[in-house]
């Protein structure tokens, strides 16, 4: 599952998508959800990665802080939803997750010399980057609930299938 994980990741980064709107946070929420701890912080960031060595790489402080921030979601996967799934838990995980992301890669932006190195520079750069936040809120949503959704419906065929008769 982490390799066909990763390869989506890195599908859905190359295609053409509105900005911030792909599948890594919640790739890394279902990856700490379901995976090993040792093996689900490497979904999102293989992914990242593979994508970013194709499409470009960027600032190298940027980057830092954009993947530490994509680093939430395994923990925050394996810690709330890991435990007990929900519909609330996993949409709680989801806002923690995308807001752990938009504080830390906004600061990188920041510290990255985007803005002024000042508090109005810092607050200038979390008012601006508010959209993204938006739009990347509504994709980690989207694509959890496909993912989260999507093994939901699978294990209920499958449970289904194993109750069938033994004459079918």
């Amino acid at each position: 599952m982490p390799y066909f994980l990763i390869v989506l990741g890195v599908v859905a980064r190359l295609v053409p998508h509105a900005w911030n709107f792909t599948p890594i946070g919640a790739l890394g929420l279902f990856a700490g959800a379901n995976c090993r701890p040792r093996i689900a912080w490497l979904v999102p960031l293989s992914a990242l990665l593979v994508a970013d060595l194709i499409t470009g790489l960027y600032h190298p402080t940027v980057m830092v802080f954009v993947y530490l921030g994509f680093l939430a979601g395994p923990l925050i996967g394996r810690w709330i939803i890991a435990p007990r799934r929900s519909a609330g838990r996993i949409g709680s995980a989801v806002v923690m997750s995308t807001t752990v992301f938009f504080v830390l890669s906004n600061f990188g932006v920041w510290l990255g010399g985007f803005y002024p190195p000042t508090l109005s520079g810092l607050v200038e750069c979390y008012v601006l980057a508010i959209p993204f936040y938006g739009v990347m809120l509504i994709g980690d949503g989207f694509y959890a609930a496909i993912l989260f959704g999507g093994q939901e419906m699978l294990s209920s065929v499958l449970r289904r299938r194993a109750n069938l008769p033994a004459s079918l």
